[in-house]
């Protein structure tokens, strides 16, 4: 009766956190198990009893000072400087500016609306396809989860219980190579429909938008510098990283006025506390996967189909695009990582890095695939473009990511190589 309840409650929409904790409490109630009521609360405190959580709300207030403050504007002419000459310059200083975002932003969502917003009217006016220039910003977003630092990345790495900023590094190879895949996608649909030829700065103008960006690129350093050198860990970067933000927009740029900070906070503390809820409505619904015993039940499953783990990855990669196309990629990823995690360790002997970056990564494609399909509406809601005719443009970006899950799951060494 409990799947049919949690299944029930997906499909008419309510909360995500509010079904996990919904679907716990109901279940506590049919198996008779009454006396962990009295421990319910305490349950769901204790799964927000990390350290790393708190760089959540923190990578959010980064993002946020950063599109207050013009350091987005600045970083976007900076990414002209060294691709705006090339023929389709702009489609390229689309996927770079969204390189630097992703090392800023961390959420995919808020950064196609932010990239949507700023890069969908310069690329119109330069004679783009509308669907088009809406599909690469879209794309770009997809570099968000798996480019330090990433929200799905913290999340993944309290969920498995392993270093944070390894599972930044672990994704750095994978975000290259996927942004490389854009870049060939944007090559050759340019060489076929002919996209118009970019204008280099002048040597004055390359000069004068790189020292206006050096004070906002202090951010993204902070942020990978920090982990990777051990300095500081991802939550000590994140707050590094806003202290950051805030002295540059307000002192160097003077465009974030310290009035404003309080709306910031209040929008920061909203989003915040959707993923934290749902992190401790997850904890809660764990009581259900382990008295129903569900990672045994399906390692049972899909060992009985197959031994390799490449086939393994595939069947989850399968399994993962149903779940991302119906349920938001956070919230996937709090659900579905206590279930498989489990099965690829201690069966199939992957990597957690691995299986995160593969999962974070197939999850995310979700935001640009029908039904739910939020990123897409959100780059549509920016553009004014309508969704089918951004995803005519979008399907051979969505290509490229299949082709590098693929690789992903076949190349362990490609998640683990600098960890």
């Amino acid at each position: 009766m409990t799947p049919l309840i949690f299944a029930f409650k997906l499909l008419i929409a309510v909360p995500v956190a509010l079904v996990l904790a919904l679907t716990a409490i109901w279940y506590i109630w049919e198996s008779g198990n009454t006396v962990l009521y009295d421990s319910f609360a305490q349950k769901m405190f204790s799964g927000l009893e990390n350290y790393g959580l708190l760089a959540i709300p923190l990578f959010m207030l980064t993002g946020e000072m950063m599109n207050e403050g013009g350091m987005t504007r600045r970083l976007i002419n900076a990414a002209r400087v060294f691709v705006g000459g090339f023929r389709g310059g702009l489609a390229y200083i689309n996927l770079l500016a969204n390189m630097f975002m992703a090392a800023i932003i961390g959420s995919a969502t808020a950064q196609i609306a932010v990239m949507a917003r700023a890069m969908t009217p310069e690329m119109e006016k330069e004679g783009y396809d509308t669907g088009f220039a809406a599909a690469t910003t879209a794309a770009g977003g997809l570099l968000a989860p798996v480019i330090p630092p990433s929200m799905m990345f913290v999340i993944f790495g309290v969920l498995a219980q392993i270093p944070i900023g390894d599972m930044f590094l672990a994704g750095i190879l994978p975000g290259l190579l996927l942004a490389t895949s854009f870049a060939l996608v944007i090559a050759v649909i340019g060489f076929i429909q002919g996209f118009p030829k970019g204008d280099w700065f002048t040597r004055q103008e390359a000069i004068s938008a790189l020292l206006s960006c050096l004070p906002a690129a202090l951010i993204p350093i902070a942020i990978i510098g920090g982990i990777l050198f051990g300095i500081a860990t991802p939550t000590e970067s994140a707050a590094i990283a806003s202290l950051i933000a805030f002295v540059v927009g307000w002192l160097i740029y003077k465009e974030l006025k310290p009035g404003s900070l309080l709306k910031m906070f209040r929008r920061t503390a909203v989003n915040a506390s959707m993923i934290i809820f749902m992190i401790a409505a997850a904890n809660v619904f764990g009581w259900v996967i382990i008295y129903e015993a569900l990672p045994q039940k399906l390692a049972a499953l899909i060992t009985s189909i197959t031994s390799d783990p490449f086939l393994f990855l595939l069947i989850v990669n399968c399994i993962l695009l149903l779940v991302g196309m119906l349920i938001d990629g956070i919230a996937a990823v709090i659900l579905i990582t206590p279930i498989l995690l489990p099965i690829a360790m201690n069966d199939y002997d992957i990597s957690p890095y691995q299986f995160g970056v593969v999962m974070c990564l197939n999850l995310v494609l979700g935001l640009l695939t029908p039904p739910v399909g939020v990123g897409l509406y959100i780059a549509s809601s920016m553009s004014g473009a309508s969704p089918g005719r951004i995803l005519r443009s979008l399907w051979p970006f969505l290509l490229a990511v299949t082709l590098i899950l693929v690789m992903l799951s076949r190349f362990p060494w490609l998640s683990t190589a600098l960890i």
